[in-house]
């Protein structure tokens, strides 16, 4: 018998924010080598890398929303991911208002 799969909710649990310099972006492209183009909350757009403590555990595509540490040199134009966060905590993060800045900037 045919059952129908329905998409399982994951539960959103406490998601993380933004705090000191961090901010929040989404994946541009992929440019190889654990790097990718960022276009992060406050209007620029940075060259990111995976943190080698992090390379086996955050797997990034387009379109998905991060967290970067932007670096002390050249902080503006390049920076770490370090956390990638799944559909649900994006939504949260669109619904209370985190990503005003970035969704604006993109259409």
């Amino acid at each position: 018998m045919y059952r129908p799969q329905t998409p399982q909710q994951q539960p959103v649990f406490r998601v993380r924010t933004p705090r000191g310099k961090e901010v929040l972006g989404i994946v541009d492209a992929r440019l190889g080598y654990g790097k990718s183009r960022i276009i992060c909350t406050d209007g620029k757009t940075r060259i990111c890398r995976v943190p080698g403590h992090l390379k086996r555990e955050l797997w990034v595509r387009p379109d998905n929303i991060v967290l970067v540490l932007p670096w002390e040199f050249e902080g503006d134009k390049k920076g770490d991911m370090i956390y990638r966060y799944t559909d649900n905590q994006a939504d949260w993060l669109k619904r209370n208002g985190y990503l005003k800045n970035l969704i604006k900037q993109e259409f």
